[in-house]
């Protein structure tokens, strides 16, 4: 059974948070709430997330401020940050989300469909990554002194095969995402669209120096992060 995807949901105000999760409940996920920015930080210290939406405005430590200590902690960095604001202040404004590492950029009222829509892609290429690291770590069980510490009817060919299928699907969801983010042409967006193509070109090299006939000189998988 495959574990749900925490989202973390940041505003100080109740009545948005509850609006958000009204947005988010179909996803079926589990949704966390934060009503500042250091109560998220705290949140973050011990859980995982798949995406964190920030609210902007929030009094004490803002949205920027938040996301700019959550980028500098490198158990947090490559989290995607979905900025939410009631103002647009104009171009200037926006590209400060982007410069703190946002993936997104969202003005309140938002369509809530599209929010979810969004919301949803982070947390399947999460999903699929999750999964990905986990087969990565049986992969290296079994080949570490020719051991099989999993079940032994499944031989190491047909786990990289089921391996090279996974990420083959995490690659066309990563490739679907580039395509919708070179059309919206944020240079943030895009950059964190590249760091996880690389990511996956690293694993899709390892699987392929691991299949039969490949050399016995193949390096062992890299870590997903």
């Amino acid at each position: 059974m495959v574990q749900k995807a925490k989202i973390l949901l940041v505003d100080d105000r109740p009545e948005n948070l509850l609006a958000l999760e009204a947005i988010l409940s179909a996803l079926d996920q589990t949704l966390v709430r934060a009503s500042s920015g250091e109560e998220a930080l705290k949140a973050l210290l011990t859980d995982d997330f798949a995406v964190i939406l920030l609210d902007v405005q929030m009094p004490g430590m803002d949205g920027f401020e938040t996301a700019a200590h959550i980028k500098r902690r490198e158990r947090t960095r490559d989290i995607p940050i979905i900025f939410l604001t009631a103002i647009n202040h104009g171009p200037h404004h926006t590209f400060r989300g982007y410069a703190a590492g946002a993936v997104d950029y969202i003005s309140k009222p938002f369509d809530p469909w599209v929010l979810r829509a969004k919301v949803s892609v982070f947390v399947e290429l999460y999903t699929k990554n999750c999964q990905l690291r986990e087969q990565a770590a049986l992969l290296r069980l079994q080949l570490d002194g020719g051991q099989q510490p999993v079940a032994e009817a499944k031989e190491p060919a047909g786990l990289l095969a089921e391996l090279s299928a996974r990420l083959a699907a995490v690659e066309e969801q990563a490739e679907a995402l580039s395509k919708q983010l070179d059309e919206s042409s944020d240079a943030a967006a895009v950059a964190t669209a590249a760091h996880l193509e690389r990511k996956l070109t690293g694993l899709r090299r390892a699987l392929d120096a691991l299949e039969p006939g490949a050399g016995s000189g193949a390096s062992p998988l890299p870590s997903a992060n």
